[in-house]
């Protein structure tokens, strides 16, 4: 007991245990996290994915059904690379697995309507004609999905097809209706734009209005001036945060799209709530647009 008493209590050499305390401090740990780098290194390799959007048809018309949505969504993601999207040569493509889609999982028409869309505009007639056949897809989402291409394709001929559908039941499709009918050029659908200020929703009174300003049409500035309203936007909008994340603000979004809608249309009647906006408003996202709405306003 002695000798172990007399080892404890023996001074210390700082350069004996110097190393040691390296070892135990630093090199261990930094070994640990290049380890950690390394794995993470070879695991990236792994998934890394430098697939072109002909693979991805490929898996989706030819793969496994547990792959065919996944690569869906990849496509459709991949079509927002302008090089992508300005390939005329794959539109027949998408618009064949489209077509080809139509009795696999419901997700995977849903993405390449999406794909569709993305394409740069004008569309093809074959594209814009099965879209226009998935209006009466079963699939209230994949009917979503191809209204939002319509809306995206540039041709004003699909207006009389995507009217009627504002008469649903569905809230999600009448707001995706009017959205669209707000992305296609010409006048066509103003009385139906117009209506929609009275929806019962309000998202598609909001979409109708930014509809209208789009369109030059002064029609929508009541419900354009709802929109720059905080407490009322906030009594009209559910942030679930469980289904978003935290860098998402639904509620700046709405304020955010009446700001740009009042500057399109230069209306000096909500030049006031814009510039207490720019001063008062508790989103730095929200306080940004509205100068940049002023600017129009100069």
């Amino acid at each position: 007991m002695d000798k172990l008493v007399e080892r404890e209590n023996a001074p210390r050499n700082s350069l004996v245990t110097a190393p040691a305390l390296a070892v135990q401090f630093f090199l261990i740990p930094l070994a640990v996290v290049a380890l950690t780098v390394l794995v993470f290194v070879g695991f990236r390799s792994m998934v890394a994915d430098e697939r072109s959007a002909r693979n991805y048809l490929e898996e989706i018309r030819f793969g496994g059904w547990y792959r065919q949505w996944p690569a869906a969504f990849e496509l459709s993601q991949l079509m927002a690379d302008p090089k992508v999207r300005a390939d005329r040569a794959l539109a027949p493509e998408l618009v064949k697995a489209f077509v080809e889609a139509k009795d696999y999982d419901p997700r995977v028409r849903r993405y390449l309507a999406l794909a569709i869309g993305r394409l740069d505009p004008p569309l093809p007639a074959e594209a814009v004609d099965k879209l226009s056949q998935a209006l009466a897809d079963p699939d209230s989402e994949s009917r979503i999905s191809a209204i939002w291409a319509l809306g995206s394709s540039g041709d004003p001929s699909v207006v009389p097809k995507l009217q009627p559908l504002y008469a649903s039941s569905d809230p999600g499709i009448r707001k995706m209706v009017v959205y669209a009918l707000g992305a296609l050029p010409g006048d066509a659908q103003a009385e139906t734009l117009r209506s929609a200020l009275e929806d019962p929703t309000a998202d598609v009174r909001w979409n109708a209005a930014v509809a209208l300003a789009r369109h030059s049409s002064r029609d929508g500035v009541r419900i354009i001036e709802q929109m720059l309203d905080r407490s009322y936007v906030e009594r009209n909008v559910t942030r679930n945060v469980n289904l978003i994340s935290e860098d998402e603000d639904p509620i700046a979004d709405v304020m955010i799209s009446g700001l740009r809608a009042a500057a399109t249309l230069k209306e000096t009647s909500l030049r006031a709530s814009i510039e207490g906006l720019s001063q008062q408003d508790r989103s730095l996202k929200v306080r940004q647009a509205a100068l940049e709405a002023l600017k129009d306003f100069s």
